[in-house]
């Protein structure tokens, strides 16, 4: 982890405008192509929630405004963030459940089957008070939505990036997923949600070099 210099920080103007607003945040929720990403999920008899939480922290790991958090007046990078997704439970409830991310899916795929079988059994919706290494993630595969908005604590500051992901339709002929990514403004703009996006579109289509 480093502290940002905000001195020499281009992003300081911005940071400072938008650290001030009442609610920083802002929400973009698009399409993604899925069409290669769910047969070869499917080929591999893993996971598939497991295997899109891996991939969308794998493009947020890439992006270094993603690995961001404001921790008072100050700005820190972290060298990985992790994947803490909802599991469902069979009472109708969820669960937060946190993987550290590892750049090798096997390594990942493993150590999240492992930590979901004892969530099942150890259910919480505790997270670690002061960690924000994170990205919070969810699935809503019962509706393909247009928009979504995640509850959060405004005071004290939370600059956690939310993604969300829906149900899959097929749209002439391909299969289109919605992506919500919600994040702090003071942190990012639309231009680097749009490289996000662009680089998770990029893994999806190329899923037996993401999965391999």
């Amino acid at each position: 982890m480093r502290v940002i210099d905000l001195n020499s920080w281009p992003r300081r103007r911005a940071f400072e405008k938008y650290r001030t607003f009442d609610f920083p945040h802002f929400n973009l929720t698009a399409r993604v192509e899925v069409s290669a990403f769910v047969p070869a999920v499917k080929a591999r008899a893993t996971s598939f929630t497991v295997a899109t939480a891996y991939t969308l922290a794998r493009a947020a790991n890439d992006l270094p405004p993603f690995r961001m958090r404001i921790r008072g007046d100050q700005v820190v990078e972290h060298e990985q963030v992790h994947p803490s997704f909802t599991i469902l439970l069979e009472d109708e409830q969820f669960s937060f459940c946190t993987v550290e991310y590892r750049s090798r899916y096997e390594e990942f795929s493993a150590a999240a089957v492992e930590r979901i079988e004892h969530i099942r059994q150890h259910p919480s919706l505790q997270d670690e008070p002061g960690q924000d290494n994170l990205l919070f993630m969810t699935s809503i595969p019962w509706i393909s939505f247009s928009a979504m908005q995640h509850p959060m604590h405004v005071h004290p500051v939370d600059s956690i990036p939310r993604i969300a992901w829906g149900k899959i339709d097929k749209v002439e002929g391909r299969l289109m997923m919605p992506l919500s990514v919600q994040v702090h403004h003071a942190l990012m703009d639309g231009l680097h949600v749009g490289r996000y996006y662009e680089r998770v579109g990029q893994y999806m289509s190329d899923p037996e070099t993401l999965l391999e």
